[in-house]
């Protein structure tokens, strides 16, 4: 995708424009406009995972039984994010910055590692509810789903860096993130009943989840990040996207669903990723 973007730009790249507050040539037909409206499209997007994490959370409250396809699904999507997209984007930033692209990866090991430890300490996703169903500590729950606020926060960063790059990578990312948050707003009313706190705090808590990305994308009105910075962060969201598809979601999905529907639920992975892989080349 990235290749495709900076390929119909004759100057300089659009990231270096936008550093040095010049205009950015938006892809195809489209006008001029300033680097700011772009980080404001940002903040406009992080809305829709606003409504995507509410309505996780809505549907963790009332359906259980088909839970595992829509995981199934979403995992998917961020395989393809990180396929199609990220790692792409590293590469083509470290050739056109004669940059180091293997730093991207070390960051994206960094991310993964990290958030497999938040998980196994701090309970983060709950990849196994039934192994804690027997256990009901409602301060745990809370804590935990204050965890998911504050990745959920990072993610509206995610959204408003990438936008500093170009609105085609921006946009995929919050696609990426967009799916990832009604995962997210699951999880956090899941965490909060799993553990024995009421309804009405479990959707308190949902609200804080649902406003965090708002908040994060509205952050980076206020930073610019270098090309080295920038390739590094994305290094690590990938990590981090990576883990949250691969050694999260995926395993919740099948110890959901019932025996018979493996196959099915790998299909619904696969599509998810093609449609990842051709909304990429679409953009491109």
């Amino acid at each position: 995708m990235a290749t495709g973007y900076y390929a119909r730009d004759t100057g300089r790249s659009p990231l270096l424009r936008c550093m040095t507050g010049g205009p950015v040539s938006l892809a195809g037909p489209h006008p001029r406009a300033p680097c700011y409206n772009r980080r404001m499209s940002a903040v406009l997007l992080s809305l829709v995972s606003l409504l995507s994490t509410s309505i996780g959370g809505l549907f963790a409250l009332r359906y259980h039984d088909r839970l595992h396809l829509i995981l199934a699904f979403t995992a998917g999507v961020l395989l393809g994010v990180v396929s199609f997209d990220l790692l792409p984007e590293i590469f083509h930033l470290g050739t056109e910055q004669g940059l180091d692209a293997s730093a991207g990866m070390v960051t994206l090991l960094i991310g993964f590692l990290l958030f497999h430890g938040l998980e196994k300490f701090a309970l983060v996703h709950p990849t196994h509810e039934e192994d804690y169903a027997a256990h009901q500590h409602p301060r745990l729950g809370l804590m935990s789903a204050v965890a998911m606020v504050g990745h959920s926060f990072m993610d509206g960063i995610g959204i408003g860096l990438s936008f500093q790059i170009s609105p085609a990578v921006g946009l995929t990312v919050a696609l990426a993130v967009i799916a990832h948050d009604f995962c997210d707003g699951l999880n956090t009313v899941s965490l909060m009943l799993m553990h024995g706190n009421s309804r009405r705090h479990a959707l308190l808590l949902l609200a804080a989840d649902a406003a965090a990305p708002v908040l994060g994308a509205a952050s980076t009105l206020a930073f610019q990040l270098s090309p080295a910075s920038l390739m590094l962060y994305l290094g690590f969201f990938a990590g981090f996207l990576l883990y949250i598809a691969a050694a999260d979601i995926l395993p919740e999905a099948h110890s959901r669903a019932r025996p018979g529907t493996a196959l099915g639920l790998i299909a619904l992975t696969c599509l998810g990723a093609a449609l990842m892989y051709v909304a990429v080349r679409l953009a491109a």
